[in-house]
């Protein structure tokens, strides 16, 4: 949701967090904690966190290898091999030749980042399980498999006009025109 080098945290995983963010209480009460974390800074995260006014969790793994070892982040080395593993399956994540400047110009006009440092985060969403002492990993979710936890799309689904999508629509809430 937000990279070390983002300026502000990315707009697709902010929406998804507006939506779960005040379900955090409804899942403390069935003994279930919800926890975001990023690799940014902790005082970039808390200062994104009130921008749009969270409640939820946040950690930082910073200087850790908590996002690599769920695949949630991508070294350099992988990056420049061509060979991440994401979603289940191994893929290339680097821009096909010659859209380098266009993918740059829109990632940094979203999160303030070039394209690789951008999309060396990847959306995922983890379980674990405490049990006796032990944690347990008990399932993992990437990319559209994260659709479910994206509130809008659930009632969009439902609309006359379903997603109705072109390109990226939304925003961050608090970018949306006043009028």
């Amino acid at each position: 949701m937000f990279g070390p080098d983002y300026t502000a945290g990315c707009p697709s995983c902010s929406a998804i967090a507006d939506g779960f963010n005040g379900s955090v209480v409804h899942l403390a009460n069935h003994d279930v904690t919800l926890c975001a974390v990023s690799r940014a800074p902790l005082a970039k995260l808390q200062a994104y966190k009130r921008r749009m006014g969270w409640s939820f969790p946040w950690a930082s793994s910073s200087g850790s290898d908590f996002n690599y070892d769920f695949q949630a982040a991508v070294s350099k080395e992988q990056w420049l091999s061509g060979a991440v593993e994401y979603n289940f399956r191994e893929m290339d994540l680097r821009p096909p030749a010659g859209e380098e400047s266009s993918r740059n110009a829109w990632s940094e006009s979203i999160v303030g980042t070039d394209w690789e440092s951008y999309r060396r985060e990847g959306p995922g969403m983890s379980a674990f399980a405490l049990e006796d002492g032990a944690v347990y990993h008990t399932y993992s979710a990437y990319a559209r498999g994260l659709d479910g936890l994206w509130g809008m799309y659930q009632w969009l689904d439902r609309a006359p006009l379903g997603r109705n999508e072109t390109g990226m629509w939304w925003r961050r809430h608090d970018e949306y025109d006043s009028e």
